[in-house]
């Protein structure tokens, strides 16, 4: 199924997601600082001014969050934590399966947080919209990538090396140590209000994983794997910014798709060039048209000298 869906909308895809959520991040440091009590009157995700005052915007504003600034420090190695994750995740899966998982999240939050609303309602005949956070939807994130990087090491307190796999399981131990504290302590109306995002933070990772499992077995992809991948496509890139071939002074390398045997012409310097591989080299050589019928053809040495040839019968 993601595999129709890919092929079907795949070009929509976002690339480099991470960098504009990055920019949610900031804004909601911003507003952090300026103004917290404004983000909860206008953009937080509340059901009932949603849907009943009509401000549909709260759909998508309440990623807008304010982020606690006590320590700058702590928020910016979070930043660049998660900035990290969803980079990897996204050159492991690719742009359109990292888009999908991350906003399937969203829509998973938005549709608890309507369901427990209308049950609370139903029960009690008044209704109020459970906490909707980008903290589970970073969790089901950060698990994510500790089943695909379970063996990458982060330095905790920048001295003790530690596997993301016990980071995860240590994660989900005091999420449920929590929890317990609250049931204990609280009611159980409070302790399934709170319960209620970590839920669906886990089941937005169990669904796309189980969805994807077939999809991940073709696409495996290792860590060496996905370095090679970035250096060509950072190759590409440079090819499409300065064009041609490597230049007189040899400061730059560019991969192109094509790329004439004899005069080195690639598809960069001409847009209306042709190239042809020729049936008589041995090799896989490619020529442009005003070389394929004119250029020497390569033979092996066993089998004699190589002939020039202005054979057009290729």
């Amino acid at each position: 199924m993601i595999n129709k869906l890919e092929r079907k909308f795949g070009r929509y895809a976002i690339k480099g997601l991470m960098k504009y959520l990055m920019l949610l991040y900031g804004l909601g440091l911003l507003l952090a600082f300026i103004s917290p009590e404004f983000y909860d009157n206008w953009l937080a995700l509340d059901i009932e001014m949603t849907f009943g005052h009509f401000q549909l915007w709260r759909l998508v504003t309440f990623l807008i969050q304010p982020i606690e600034y006590s320590n700058i420090f702590f928020v910016l190695i979070a930043m660049y934590l998660y900035y990290f994750i969803g980079n990897m995740l996204e050159m492991k899966w690719g742009s359109f399966r990292f888009n999908l998982f991350y906003f399937a999240g969203v829509i998973f939050n938005i549709l608890a947080c309507v369901v427990v609303y209308l049950a609370l309602w139903i029960l009690f005949g008044k209704g109020w919209s459970i906490p909707v956070s980008l903290e589970y939807i970073n969790f089901a994130m950060m698990l994510a990538f500790a089943v695909e990087f379970g063996e990458v090491q982060f330095l905790l307190f920048f001295l003790i090396p530690i596997k993301v796999k016990y980071i995860a399981i240590f994660s989900v131990a005091m999420y449920g140590y929590e929890f317990v504290r609250i049931l204990i302590n609280d009611n159980w109306q409070t302790f399934l209000y709170c319960l209620a995002p970590f839920i669906i933070g886990i089941a937005h990772f169990l669904i796309y994983w189980i969805a994807s499992r077939k999809s991940r077995r073709a696409r495996h992809r290792t860590i060496g794997d996905m370095r090679r991948r970035y250096a060509y496509m950072q190759g590409i890139r440079m090819g499409e910014r300065e064009g041609g071939v490597v230049n007189q002074a040899g400061t730059h390398k560019v991969i192109t798709k094509h790329r004439c045997a004899v005069c080195g012409r690639t598809e960069l310097d001409d847009d209306m060039l042709e190239f042809r591989f020729c049936s008589k080299c041995e090799g896989n050589y490619e020529y442009c048209m005003d070389h394929l019928y004119t250029h020497t053809h390569v033979v092996r040495e066993s089998t004699g000298a190589n002939y020039t040839g202005d054979d057009k019968s290729l």
